[in-house]
């Protein structure tokens, strides 16, 4: 490791009171992607981070729009044609607050409890973004980068990311790389480094059920006519057996069966049952029959509904039959799925059990592909040795349950494969309440990112 090395890891320890207080500032901004009211904040956010990374060194710096929130780029090309191009991935934006009843403090005025700092965004993924930048901040006041740096910062990735394709489309030459770095993933624990091999699909849909053709009131009309959200209540009833597999005919055509060795290596990982149990806080686990908690969580599909309305839900008390009934409805997707072939399984099954007296509307609002890395992808055993460095354990490996759009869009338009980690924890209430990011864990991070972008220069891999 050159002596460089030290010095930037001195630097970054010195620098970390005025790092938190720039998380700090960019916590600050409301940039909440799926609200129009802060498409203004949205800017604001995506032009704090083309200052920042000007101000770290990078060059070509641009804010490049979309059909929907800009994009950040930006870019350090000097380190020659021998050394690696890295494309780093990130998102501005943040998912609505909301219940705000539900925080122990404003969700965009952060607050330090502990080790902890509570806002949104700060573990998903703007905390990620900065260690990143800071990192790269550290060795770029120690001396120059050792490898060709690229960076791609969106604002939609909370709404599953439309603009995405067409950017990448539009600015192929421009984001050219050997790989993709993505800090979007996170740990298993404060003490479990953890790079992620593989990401479940998305596909997201708005189901409504329609009735009569206004509110009735249900003393003169309760009885005569189907009830819409009694009806949605029942298709949503269906789509899961008492083994908790799902209905839906063919959706599991195209599920690849995990193999022996790939349930030995589920069955290592540190998240048991009793993980999930403590992290939810639920009386029990649900779920496929026949599977850890961990294989559903990284190798099966699920379904789930994310929001029901229905009627009248104020205060007080009011008696009516509502004429319509909706639903938002999420299904994970596994590898050799895609979000076509599942809608066309949700289609079938509402044609079969959508009740009499009803009529139904779907609308797909988002997908994505699964997405499993190669073993052999640029970066890895960099990653791998900076992660065993600064934790002094080797990381462990596994497949996530949550879904990254940009990792197959990248794959697909790019032609490159991503290296999946991060340094935010389970516990971090992510797209929940007093979602917080633990500092000890993100100050290790940035280090172990100092040492990663020192290691591919080396050319390790």
């Amino acid at each position: 490791m050159p002596a460089a090395y030290q010095t930037a890891i001195n630097y970054l320890k010195t620098n970390r009171p005025r790092f938190l207080d720039e998380l700090i500032e960019f916590l600050k901004i409301p940039s909440i992607s799926t609200d129009p009211n802060h498409t203004a904040s949205m800017l604001v956010a995506a032009e704090w981070l083309a200052e920042k990374l000007n101000r770290t060194g990078l060059e070509n710096t641009q804010i490049i729009s979309t059909q929907g929130h800009p994009a950040v780029y930006a870019d350090y090309l000097h380190a020659g044609p021998h050394q690696p191009t890295m494309l780093i991935y990130g998102h501005y934006d943040v998912q609505p607050p909301d219940p705000l009843d539900l925080w122990m403090t404003d969700p965009f005025s952060p607050a330090i409890i502990g080790d902890h700092i509570y806002a949104r965004g700060s573990s998903d993924m703007k905390g990620q973004i900065l260690a990143s930048i800071f990192a790269l901040e550290s060795i770029f006041k120690n001396g120059s980068l050792p490898v060709n740096i690229k960076y791609l910062i969106e604002g939609e990735e909370e709404i599953g990311s439309p603009s995405l394709s067409a950017l990448l489309e539009d600015n192929r030459q421009l984001l050219s790389a050997d790989f993709s770095l993505n800090l979007d993933a996170g740990m298993a624990g404060p003490d479990l480094p953890t790079i992620v091999t593989g990401l479940r699909g998305l596909a997201y849909f708005e189901l409504t059920v329609y009735g009569p053709r206004q509110d009735l009131h249900s003393g003169v009309y309760g009885g005569v006519v189907k009830n819409p959200a009694i009806a949605l209540a029942e298709i949503i009833s269906g789509m899961h057996d008492s083994s908790g597999k799902i209905t839906l005919p063919g959706f599991y055509d195209d599920v690849i069966e995990l193999t022996a060795e790939e349930r030995r290596q589920f069955s290592e990982l540190p998240e048991d049952d009793y993980f999930y149990l403590v992290q939810t806080g639920a009386p029990e686990l649900f779920g496929e029959h026949g599977f850890s908690a961990a294989e559903r969580i990284g190798a099966r599909p699920t379904l789930d509904v994310n929001g029901f309305i229905s009627g009248f839900t104020g205060l007080g008390s009011k008696t009516i039959i509502p004429s319509w009934a909706k639903a938002k409805i999420s299904t994970r997707l596994v590898p050799n799925q895609n979000p076509v072939s599942v809608r066309q399984s949700l289609e079938s099954y509402l044609n079969r059990h959508a009740p009499a007296g009803v009529t139904w509307e779907l609308v797909a609002m988002a997908g994505g592909s699964p997405y499993l890395a190669p073993d052999e992808i640029p970066g890895r055993q960099a990653l791998i040795s900076a992660l065993k460095s600064v934790w002094g354990k080797n990381p462990i490996f596994k497949r996530e349950g949550g879904s990254i759009p940009v990792v197959n869009e990248m794959k697909t338009i790019l032609g490159i494969d991503s290296l999946l980690t991060g340094f935010g924890l389970p516990d971090d209430r992510v797209h929940s309440p007093n979602e917080r990011l633990h500092l000890p864990t993100w100050y290790k991070g940035i280090e172990a990112l100092v040492q990663f972008l020192y290691n591919l220069s080396n050319h390790k891999d």
